[in-house]
């Protein structure tokens, strides 16, 4: 089994900064920060990619055009709180975007929504589970998704737009942030059932084998889960205060589609915590199987030096160096000594098998 890891990240030196202080924590992206832009409207979609963030301005309050901004990279600090001045966005809303170990939440900012979740994905060449901070703003008639690095789960959504724009135009904003959210929520199954095969295979070695190296993985997948029920669970929460708030940003319609991500969410964390069960108990039956196979070994050695113990005694008694002994004149002295060793030592052998003591 591969190693596979969802890492922490520090926050520490980040201590003592002002509040709304733009300041990135994570794991920096080596490239340039990349900005794409979707205007969608019931004609035709127009798929660009910019270079400044003045081309990428939100629409005009009469426009029926809905536009998505997606930004890729957020250790350029300079370019997040350029455009966080072009959208009028909060410095402290900068601040929990460009803070990639940010638990999952929602804000409500009056003009705007911002919400905030993790996107994990499975690099199966690896063995490893990838997490990555996605932020969501929702604004009228815009979305712009923050995300840490190119690369994400968003093709899907990107091609029904370009099918089916209209669809997006007569329902909102507000639903194709739902859509980001669903595909990011949907994904989990896909990473749970890959941990659900991983931990079942798992289990099957510690059926056939009890070597100690297995309780390595045990422990390193029980981790795992543990960081994955850590940066699911919250979104329970945020995603309910998302269903019931009150924005006149997000339509009734809504509604019914975040409650369904309640649900999907709900599943989820009880999955995880079935799988962090399951690996306890794992590790139950790998321990008890390590102190099985240690009991048989001392059993072994016990019986061992069980039957030495009499043939001890009998050469520790001819072994003494008294003058007169009657046995050393006896021409079979020797081999009748070696005959009552093999005799008494085949006698406790035979003894102890009866007894299914070997």
């Amino acid at each position: 089994m591969g190693k596979r890891s969802v890492s922490m990240r520090k926050r520490s030196y980040k201590s003592g900064a002002p509040p709304g202080s733009i300041v990135h924590v994570g794991k920096r992206y080596s490239g340039k920060t990349a900005i794409s832009v979707m205007d969608i409207s019931s004609e035709k979609v127009r798929d660009r990619k910019v270079a400044d963030v003045k081309d990428c301005a939100p629409p005009r309050k009469k426009s029926r055009t809905i536009s998505w901004i997606d930004i890729s990279g957020l250790h350029d600090v300079l370019l997040i709180e350029e455009f966080g001045k072009q959208f009028s966005l909060h410095p402290l809303l900068l601040e929990d975007v460009v803070n990639t170990s940010q638990r999952p939440k929602v804000e409500d900012y009056g003009t705007y929504l911002f919400f905030t979740l993790k996107m994990l994905s499975i690099q199966k060449s690896h063995g490893t589970i990838a997490c990555e901070q996605v932020s969501v703003v929702l604004g009228d008639r815009f979305v712009i998704s923050f995300q840490e690095r190119p690369g994400d789960i968003f093709d899907p959504v990107r091609d029904r737009i370009r099918k089916n724009s209209e669809a997006v135009c007569v329902r909102g904003a507000d639903y194709l942030m739902y859509t980001l959210i669903d595909i990011i929520v949907d994904n989990y199954f896909h990473v749970i059932e890959y941990i659900g095969e991983e931990i079942e295979q798992l289990e099957n070695r510690v059926i056939r084998s009890s070597r100690e190296d297995i309780l390595v993985d045990i422990q390193r997948m029980k981790r795992n889960v543990l960081l994955l029920r850590r940066t699911i669970a919250p979104l329970r929460e945020a995603v309910s205060r998302l269903e019931k708030t009150e924005s006149p940003l997000l339509g009734e319609h809504i509604q019914h589609y975040f409650r369904d991500v309640y649900d999907h969410i709900i599943y989820v964390t009880e999955t995880l915590e079935t799988y962090r069960e399951v690996l306890t108990g794992i590790t139950e039956v790998h321990l008890s199987s390590l102190s099985k196979r240690m009991n048989e070994i001392m059993k072994v050695l016990t019986v061992i030096a069980t039957i030495f113990i009499p043939l001890t005694f009998i050469t520790g008694v001819y072994g003494m160096n008294f003058q007169y002994f009657p046995e050393l004149g006896w021409r079979y002295g020797y081999a009748a000594v070696w005959i009552a060793m093999l005799v008494i030592a085949g006698g406790m052998l035979l003894y102890f098998k009866k007894r299914k003591w070997l």
